[in-house]
Parts: structure tokens; sequence; C-alpha cells
């Protein structure tokens, strides 16, 4: 192990053909650039550099502070001049290479960096090449020397790693079980060792989030930096999510960007929907609409072109703090129970059980795992029980294909008839894509409309969707932009991920609407949050539930990085909790500051209030009640929040940053009784205290002035007088409400009416 020393003042490192011992003493041998030198740390020798040839170019690989760098030495009149920056505390490792096969020198080792077409190679490429053979130059100048050979060696080393990673995909894609996800990460350990960069960037993503890895963010933050100078898109986003984010490093906005910057030229599509999120909301960068309009656009074209027939999975948004206040509310996930008790019902033949379980595992989500195949055996059931619905879900497997189930126009093409026929608006729909497109029919548009159209009329999506698209492109029809705008809204309004890419673009180009590219923005910001990306927040969801809250909230970070409102909320609420180890306490608060700011901004009432709780009681910033009184009317006006009037209130009736009102803070209470039943009763407490602090003003100021006005309630009864005050009224209240019980418990019930004798039945 060499320490290399070397001050930021120096640019070169020389040598001397005697090498004397290392005295130990750093500052010794700082005193001039010919007392710079390289010395073993353990042994105190320096080492001893040797150069005969005199103008040759000497290369060394150094391995600095886990950032693989190369660097040569040019030896110039005595002197050998680094080509990077200095670096106080660096590590030497010298990598060797094999020697070629064939080309031009054969049997020579490489030589790296090596210059091709202009630009260095620091490792064996493809480059130039149409065979895909690795191949390196053994002088600096391949351009000038041609001289060059085959990398063997690192080829079949190359081509076991791609073997290891491609098996490893395969694997991750087609399995749930964490046990063996493990094992695969494993492999893909060894892929990376071996220098596979996809599988390494999936590894430094694993050690990031700990996924079915050990959490490791300096580890993770080593990999991307060695990925980044190797220039990997996926790298260089991580690395601005870590400075952004600030994990393992100082947080820093400016370095932050720079990666996004590079990662989204590099073609990575999270960085550029961080970059539209970012100039969509002025984060770090002026606020700017057709710079986010650009970005989000290029990622929905993407999102867009992958939705298929079936449509992809589902996502539910869990938001954690409405679960926690609501234990009892649905989150949209489904219990184990209960899936059981449908299963239970499917097994006995109920038809509603099995297309409802086809289509939980057709899509997944809700708690329940994409399964094709179970999918295809729950939907074969009720289609033998002559259920259209699961026939019409036939035909859409059949017409997509997937691992399970073979794609098949002609089998599509006959469950589609089968539910058509008997009316099934979901086989119509199927039907009309088969004509429109040409699927084991000759393409026939004006069938295609027709059936359609009878989809639509029975309001399902996919049929109003294609009506829309056929009028958009004039298919089949007179172009119409007004009814291809009416039929998209109908679409995007059950939530079609087509419809909305459709209406975006619209409002993009300005066609058959007014050019908006606030409303465009928006469109593009819906459809791109339901990319691939989006079964993060399921994962996130699923470690906070096993009680990982580290790597659920690094997870939660990143999405909300790329614009997720929930992602955002959810980093705060766990943050808000103290549930999260990786932060220091202190930072806590100031970061749920910002992540409720980032969610109320895009209009969540709640994180809206929470900001107006965080500057009322201090919590990441200075107390600020005018701040909070700010906050809170912005969720009273803009929401209509209940909780946000009732705290208006309070701050009219105690003069918190605001005029101290007590008729305000009354009609305050009111609206927020009227806006939500849920507020009626801490309402009454707070209208009867208030009740009481009117009578006592009412008095002090017309009947017994001087004698109250040397009354001091919070020096007679305490400071918190107004919450004793509010006790005894709930007391009040609630032994009332026991008495009218126990009044209408002990109420005798009349007894049944006899009928009279003249109204008895008569006996025959």
């Amino acid at each position: 192990v060499f320490n290399y020393e070397w001050q930021y003042t120096l640019s070169c490192i020389c040598y001397h053909n005697v090498c004397h011992p290392f005295s130990g003493r750093y500052t010794d041998a700082m005193q001039s650039p010919r007392q710079c030198r390289l010395s073993n740390i353990f042994t105190t020798i320096c080492l001893h550099i040797v150069v005969q040839d005199v103008g040759a170019l000497i290369f060394w690989r150094w391995s600095l502070r886990n950032r693989w760098l190369l660097h040569y030495l040019v030896k110039i009149t005595g002197m050998l001049t680094a080509a990077s920056n200095p670096w106080e505390q660096c590590f030497l490792k010298v990598f060797l290479t094999s020697h070629l096969i064939g080309g031009t020198a054969e049997g020579e080792p490489c030589l790296f960096p090596f210059l091709f077409l202009g630009k260095e190679y620091s490792d064996c490429t493809t480059e130039g090449r149409g065979d895909g053979r690795l191949w390196c130059a053994t002088t600096y100048d391949y351009d000038r020397d041609k001289r060059w050979g085959f990398c063997e060696k690192q080829r079949r080393k190359a081509e076991e790693a791609e073997e290891i990673y491609q098996k490893a995909v395969k694997i991750l894609s087609g399995t749930s079980k964490k046990s063996q996800k493990k094992e695969v990460y494993e492999k893909l350990m060894k892929a990376a060792g071996m220098g596979h960069s996809k599988a390494l960037e999936k590894v430094a993503y694993a050690m990031l989030f700990g996924d079915y890895m050990t959490q490791n963010i300096p580890q993770a933050k080593d990999l991307f930096e060695k990925l980044a100078l190797e220039g990997s898109p996926k790298a260089q986003t991580a690395l601005g999510f870590l400075y952004a984010a600030g994990l393992g490093v100082n947080s820093s906005q400016a370095k932050a960007l720079v990666y996004y910057t590079f990662g989204a030229l590099g073609g990575n599509l999270v960085a550029h929907m961080i970059l539209g999120y970012r100039y969509w909301g002025g984060v770090g960068v002026p606020q700017s609409c057709e710079s986010a309009l650009t970005h989000y656009r290029l990622v929905a074209n993407h999102v867009a072109s992958d939705v298929s027939l079936m449509g992809g999975s589902a996502v539910q948004r869990v938001r954690l703090l409405e679960e926690m206040e609501n234990p009892g509310s649905t989150s949209g996930m489904l219990e184990e129970d209960l899936i059981q008790y449908y299963q239970f019902l499917a097994e006995k033949g109920d038809v509603q059980a099995q297309v409802g379980l086809g289509q939980l595992h057709l899509h997944g989500g809700r708690g329940v795992e994409q399964n094709h195949e179970r999918a295809y055996e729950y939907f074969n059931q009720a289609a033998n029980a002559g259920n259209t619905h699961a026939m019409a879900f036939l035909g859409k497997m059949y017409s997509e294909g997937s691992e399970f189930v073979p794609q098949n126009n002609e089998t599509a093409l006959q469950y589609f008839k089968k539910a058509a026929d008997l009316g099934n608006p979901v086989g119509q729909s199927g039907l009309g894509m088969a004509y429109l497109y040409g699927r084991g029919v000759p393409v026939n548009y004006e069938l295609a409309l027709k059936y359609f159209q009878k989809a639509a009329e029975q309001g399902w999506v996919d049929g109003q969707l294609q009506l829309g698209t056929m009028y958009y492109n004039g298919i089949g029809v007179k172009r119409d932009y007004k009814q291809a705008l009416k039929y998209f809204n109908l679409a995007s309004q059950a939530g079609h991920i087509l419809a909305f890419y459709n209406l975006a673009q619209m409002h993009a180009t300005g066609t058959g609407v007014m050019r908006s590219c606030h409303t465009a923005v928006e469109l593009f910001k819906n459809v791109c949050e339901r990319g691939r990306w989006s079964e993060r927040l399921m994962m996130a969801y699923s470690r906070f539930k096993e009680g990982d809250s580290n790597s659920a909230v690094v997870q939660y970070l990143l999405l909300a990085e790329q614009g997720y409102e929930v992602a955002q909320s959810n980093v705060a609420f766990i943050l808000d909790q103290k549930q999260a180890t990786i932060f220091s306490e202190n930072e806590t608060y100031p970061r749920a500051l910002l992540h409720w700011n980032r969610a109320a901004a895009q209009g969540y009432t709640v994180a809206r209030i929470k900001l107006g709780d965080y500057h009322f009681y201090g919590r990441g910033t200075d107390v600020d009640y005018e701040t909070a009184v700010i906050h809170y009317r912005l969720a009273s006006e803009q929401q209509h929040s209940a909780q946000a009037m009732f705290n208006l209130g309070y701050m009219h009736e105690k003069g918190l940053g605001i005029k101290q009102d007590i008729h305000l803070a009354k009609r305050f209470y009111d609206m927020a009784a009227e806006a939500s039943p849920d507020a009626q009763v801490p309402v009454f407490l707070a209208l009867c205290k208030l009740g009481l602090l009117y009578s006592l003003q009412y008095l002090q100021d017309v009947s017994v002035r001087d004698i109250m006005s040397q009354v001091d309630l919070d020096q007679l009864l305490g400071p918190e007088w107004d919450l004793y005050l509010m006790t005894v009224i709930a007391l009040l209240l609630g032994t009332v409400i026991a008495y009218r019980q126990r009044q209408h418990q002990a109420i005798p019930r009349p007894a049944p009416a006899q009928r009279a004798p003249a109204e008895q039945p008569q006996q025959q």
C-alpha cells in the first residue's frame, strides 16, 4: 500500500535514482517539488521509479479514495507530470493486462489510456467493430501507430458476466420470493465483480435502498462514483439524488443539478422526470413551464409507448399519515383474510369472485402480485360458466400474449366475438381493436368504429379512448378535434393513461384547444408518474410495514425527487415521527418541513396544515404565528379544510399572529362545524368556552367593569385555565348524554296491541 503525498500547490512528481528512507515527517517531504515522493506507509521505504527511456510515457492507474481514475506521468526534463488534480492522500494500485491475440500487436500488452478517433479509452472497447469483439491499442495514439489486438481474456470474462446477468434478471422478473431474490443478488454481485456495469448498477441501487441486501449508503455512493466516471447515466442520476437528499454526502443542490443534467443527457428517464419536476416547481432552478414540458413530454412518450391492451400493474398510493389517523379506513390494500375468502368463493364456483380475482392477478395491486397464470385460470373458470366479462379478458390475454399465455390473434378474436355478440363492452372494444389494426381479420375502419361506439355507449373506457383516437387522426371518419377531446375527457375520467397522454399532446400543441403549457405539464406529469418506477411506491410501503423505515424513507425520497406528492408527504411523515435513523435528530424536522412544503405546493391539504403547525410550534423553524396563519388561511380558502378553519378560530380567539376577535373566532368555529361533521364536538366545546369568555367580557365592559378589571384569570386559575374550562364542559356534556341514555332505557316499551274480536280471522 503506497501513500501518495502531494501538496495542492505542487504540480509534479519527481523521482530520484537513490531512494532515501522515509522519515515519517510529512512536512519535510513538502518543502519543494523535488521532495515529492511516493512512500510505502508500512515499511517507510520510498517507491523508487526508474525510467530508462528518456521521453517515454509511463502509465499508472490509481485508485483514489475508491474512485477509479486514470493518471499518466510524462518524463520531462527529469520530472514526471501528473495529468490530474492533486489529492493529499491516495492509494496506488497498478493494473496488469494480459497479452493480446491477433491484430497488429499480438503478444503485446494493452496500454491505457489509448487514443482512438480523438477519444481516450481506459479499457478494452468494442467501438469501431461490428462483431462486438473487445480490442485495445498497445500505444497511446492508435490513429497514428495502428498497433492493436483482441482482448480475448476480457471478452470471455465479459461473456460469462453477461450470461450471469441475463439469468439473474430473468429470475428477478419472474419470482416474488424474497429468498430467491436474495440469491439472485448474490449472482449479480458476482457479475459486478467481473466488470459487468449493468450488474454493478443493480447492486449499487440494492445497497442504496436495502433491496434484498444490507443497506449501505456509503458503499453505494462509492459504486455510483465509479460508474459515473465510466459514463453511466443511472449512476450520475443516483449521485444527483444523493447530493439532493444529503445521503452519505453534504447536501448540495448545485452538484445535484449537475449530475441530474448529465444523467438526462445520457438518456436516463428518471433524471428527465426529476428535472421536469424541478423546472415545474422552481426547485433549485428558475421556474420554467416550457423547460418542464420538454422533460415531461420526453418521459411521457416512453411511458405511453409501453402501455399494452391489458395495461400495466396497478399501484396504490398509500398515505401513511391518513392510514395512521384512520386505521379502519381503506387504503386500497386487501387484507389477506379477505383475499382468502374470495379464493374460497371462487373455488366454490362463484363466478363474480372468479372474475374479480382474475382481474386482480392480471393487473396486480391491492396487495395481490401480478400473476398471469392465476389470472388465466380464474378467467377460464368463469368463461366456462358463461361469463362474458371473463371471455373478453381471455381475449385480451391472447391478443397481447405473455410468458404464460402465447399471443394468438385467432383465439383472441374468438373470445372477443363471443363476448361482443352477448353485448359485453370489453368484447366489443376488443373486436374493434381487431378490425382497426387487422388482428386476425382484414382491416375495416367502419366495423371498428361501430364496435367502439357500442362499447363507449356502455361507458367502457377503451371504447371511449379508441373513438377519440379515430376522430383525432381522422381514421374511418372525418377528423374532428372536438369529438376527440370529448372522448379523451371521458376516458381520462376513468383514469386511462393514454387519455391523459393524448389530452396533454392537444394542450401542448394547441390542437383543438387553446394552448396551455400549465395544463399540458400537469397531464404529462400524471402520465410520467404511471411509469414502471411507480412500482417502488409499493416496495417502499412494504418496507415501512415490515419495520424498515430507513429503507422506506430512502425509496420515498427518490420518488419525492421525481415529483410524487404522496412520496413527499410520506417522507415528511416518517421524519415527523422520527422513525428513520439515517438522519440525526436535529435534521428530522427541517427535512420534514421541506417535504411538507413540497407536498403542500402540489395541493395536499394536510401538508398545508402541517406547515402551519410547524410554524406555530417552531418545529424545524422558529415560532412564527403570522406564517402559521397564512398556511391555515390557504388551507381554509383553497381546500375548505375544517381543521384549518378551527385553527384560525383558535388564533383569532387568542390573538396569536392576528388581531384578537371573538366574533371572527366564532365565525371560523361555525365554518369548521359546517365543513365536517367530525368537527362538531370540538367546535361545540370551543363555542361553550367562547360563550363564557364573551359573557365575562360583557360583564367586564358593562356591569361590573371596575371589579372585573381587577380579575386576572391567568393569575387566578393558571395559564391553562381555558383547558380546565373545556374539561369541565366536556364532563358536563358527557354527564348529560349518559343521563339521557339512561332515561331512554328506563322508559317501558308499549306492549303489542291486541286485535279486537271483530278483527280476528273467522274460523271456517
